[in-house]
């Protein structure tokens, strides 16, 4: 494995070093007749590949893969004290049936509990979110802002460009997060694993955005590599939404990272 302090240099210049249009990546979005983009990048940036480099590098709406740097920020300021801490429902009948019982972080997170995760927002208070936007250069944040809305309604926005950056951080360790921080996050936002693979991963969907946009941002590690990935597609209804991973798993695929 390179070392930690070469990988994190690399990364400062990872902007400059993506690739030109990707054709197996062009031919997958065709198929499925979807407008979008995905950028698929190793941990040390030797080897990025990337459908439609122009939407990759325009800020989308962040929706609710914003929940990674938001646990992050929760646990670091104990607005939630681990996975089981609990949030308890008041009752109030959402339209999503998992979200009407009482929620850990772990389950908040995988079933993207808004309410949960608007509590936290008034926890942790404005001027801590943006503390740690600045401290880590994390997308970016029209004021002002609201404090329960500002991933879903624009407020915030990144490019899947930006999203890998990050996610790299986030795995380097390299932001201002203590260690129990990082590991509860890679717990709860582990999605799958195989004899070959893990994956890690967020879904988010933008549905107040015109057009809307549906995401799938996260990273795998193998036993040769770790693979940093962002798509991000335009979504015409929700029957678009599971193309956010199929699309992902199909670029992976192609590239021989998983089969």
């Amino acid at each position: 494995m390179l070392n930690k302090f070469f990988i994190i240099f690399l990364l400062t210049i990872f902007s400059a070093c993506v690739s030109a249009e990707d054709k197996d990546f062009a031919k997958l979005f065709e198929q499925q007749g979807v407008e979008g983009t995905i950028v698929i990048s190793s941990l040390d940036g030797e080897y990025t590949f990337i459908h439609n480099e122009s939407r990759a590098k325009q800020s989308q709406a962040i929706a609710s893969t914003f929940k990674i740097m938001n646990t992050l920020i929760s646990l670091e300021e104990k607005a939630i004290l681990g996975k089981n801490d609990v949030f308890k429902w008041d009752g109030h009948i959402y339209d999503l049936p998992v979200w009407n019982h009482d929620q850990t972080l772990e389950s908040a997170f995988k079933v993207s509990c808004v309410w949960c995760y608007q509590e936290l927002a008034r926890r942790v208070g404005k001027k801590k979110y943006q503390y740690y936007f600045n401290k880590s250069g994390y997308g970016h944040l029209q004021e002002p802002f609201n404090l329960t809305t500002f991933w879903l309604d624009g407020s915030l926005e990144i490019s899947a460009l930006e999203q890998v950056a990050f996610l790299k951080k986030v795995y380097l360790r390299s932001l201002p997060f203590s260690e129990f921080s990082y590991d509860t996050l890679k717990e709860i936002m582990m999605v799958d694993q195989t004899a070959t693979y893990t994956i890690y991963a967020k879904t988010g969907w933008a549905s107040r955005a015109k057009p809307q946009v549906g995401w799938y941002v996260g990273y795998l590690e193998t036993p040769k590599n770790v693979w940093f990935f962002a798509t991000n597609i335009e979504t015409r209804n929700e029957k678009d939404l599971p193309l956010r991973i199929t699309l992902t798993r199909q670029a992976l695929q192609a590239k021989g990272i998983i089969e």
